[in-house]
């Protein structure tokens, strides 16, 4: 059985917030992100969700990003969950598919990027099957919520 594929709607909340609450188990990660915060940002287009199954079986969260070296618009995919079960059934080469289309349609995505953590074999090597390679010479970098906080200050 083909398990169907939707973009997250409002109603999808409680299952896209349990999605990524198990994604960080999984992973071990901190959750802050629940049910009010997910819907803030998709109601404001600043993240989208592609959901499977009303379980749910798998998600996908992406955001919009623009790139003057890609020449155009693309999708960060900031996290992609498959439940343990729904593993090994092409659902995560379908949730990033349904996510590139979706971001093609919506905001004209030529490419798409995501991070992996080093110590994820198994997901590194996913994601070479499907053509992602690392970006080299490129460090992937963040500020915290605190420096964000102190950065915005100095304007």
């Amino acid at each position: 059985m083909t398990v169907s594929i939707r973009t997250a709607g409002p109603d999808d909340m409680p299952a896209l917030s349990e999605g990524l609450a198990r994604l960080s188990a999984d992973l071990g990660d901190d959750h802050r992100a629940g049910e009010a915060e997910l819907a803030a940002a998709l109601s404001r287009g600043v993240a989208r969700a592609q959901i499977a199954g009303d379980a749910p079986s798998g998600l996908a969260l992406y955001s919009p990003v623009f790139s003057t070296v890609a020449g155009g618009a693309g999708l960060y995919v900031s996290d992609l969950w498959v439940a343990e079960g729904a593993r090994g059934r092409a659902l995560g080469r379908r949730l990033l598919a349904a996510a590139a289309a979706d971001a093609r349609r919506e905001w004209g995505a030529l490419f798409l990027t995501l991070a992996v953590y080093e110590d994820s074999r198994a997901a590194r090597a996913f994601y070479e099957r499907l053509g992602f390679a690392p970006v080299t010479g490129q460090t992937r970098m963040m500020l915290s919520e605190a420096g964000f906080a102190a950065l915005e200050r100095e304007r």
